[in-house]
């Protein structure tokens, strides 16, 4: 437990000290925004493209990853939309416990596999992240659309904004780069991985400065669903289906890693746009990440003994 605790404890302080920095109001309240910017549209693209050009992925197996994890959103999310009326929620609170229960905060996954895993670690979180976003990015405007009054978001425009997510776009260059032997020339390398270094930690610390409300005693029971869905359930899913598909070991990790990460600042954004419950998916994130502290490790750690 102790070795997979250790480093894991920069993670959850760089989101301890971003919060910090955000309540004592350093640098100041414009730059969390601009920053979020930055690492979301430059340097967190810049990461996925050199990772994934670079990356040696010969010999590995990506497909049961994939599998594993859309299979383990499906099947979270598909009992949650049949208990929809036995939940005392209303529709727009029902997206914030839907959204809680299958985002990932990406930042935290990529940087806890660099930290227990290493590059290649870094690279099976890369193509993870190719496998979740376009999921859980539909599946969540879909939802968003339907429970929440007065929210329209046509077909073709989500499929769009997924499409040309920058996630998605440098996911996508980097796999073509490596596939190609292409590689990348010019200088361009040593401008990606200067980029490179600095998404996750500004990333992390603008996950903390994100933080909100905590929750109250109102929300326990979105909570507990949300909470007991994403870091708990999803986590024993994604492992059954690794097992039954033969994942590799390193790929096991990695797609457990990512089941059980704490929903991200994100959520709250596509909350605000598409007429979600803000408040109530503000307190689960932060909820979850204060859970997460906990959780994951263990996670982590116990999933190690079945791999």
């Amino acid at each position: 437990m102790g070795a997979v605790v250790q480093p894991l404890l920069p993670v959850f302080g760089l989101i301890l000290l971003g919060y910090l920095l955000r309540r004592f109001q350093f640098p100041g309240d414009r730059f969390w925004p601009l920053a979020d910017r930055l690492t979301y549209f430059v340097l967190f693209p810049a990461l996925l493209v050199v990772t994934l050009a670079k990356a040696g992925l010969d010999g590995v197996d990506l497909l049961p990853l994939g599998v594993s994890l859309a299979g383990g959103i499906v099947a979270v999310s598909l009992p949650l939309l049949a208990a929809r009326r036995a939940l005392p929620v209303d529709g727009p609170a029902f997206t914030s416990i839907f959204q809680g229960s299958i985002r990932h905060n990406t930042y935290a996954g990529l940087a806890a596999c660099a930290a227990l895993y290493g590059p290649p670690g870094v690279a099976l979180a890369a193509a993870a992240i190719a496998v979740l976003i376009p999921i859980v990015n539909l599946m969540s405007v879909g939802v968003l659309s339907h429970f929440s009054p007065g929210s329209s978001h046509g077909l073709r425009k989500m499929l769009v904004s997924v499409l040309l997510n920058p996630l998605i776009l440098a996911c996508a260059a980097g796999i073509l780069l490596n596939m190609t032997d292409t590689g990348l020339r010019y200088g361009s390398e040593a401008l990606l991985e200067a980029l490179g270094r600095a998404a996750l930690p500004l990333g992390l610390l603008s996950a903390g400065a994100g933080l909100e409300g905590f929750p109250g005693r109102a929300m326990v029971l979105p909570l507990a669903v949300s909470g007991g869905n994403k870091l708990l359930l999803l986590p024993l899913v994604v492992l059954l289906l690794c097992r039954v598909t033969q994942a590799g070991g390193m790929e096991t990790a990695v797609a457990v890693l990512f089941a059980a990460l704490p929903a991200p600042a994100s959520a709250y954004v596509l909350a605000g746009q598409l007429g979600g419950d803000t408040r109530l998916i503000a307190a689960l994130i932060t909820g979850q990440t204060l859970l997460a502290a906990v959780t994951l490790p263990a996670v982590v750690a116990w999933s190690a003994r079945w791999i």
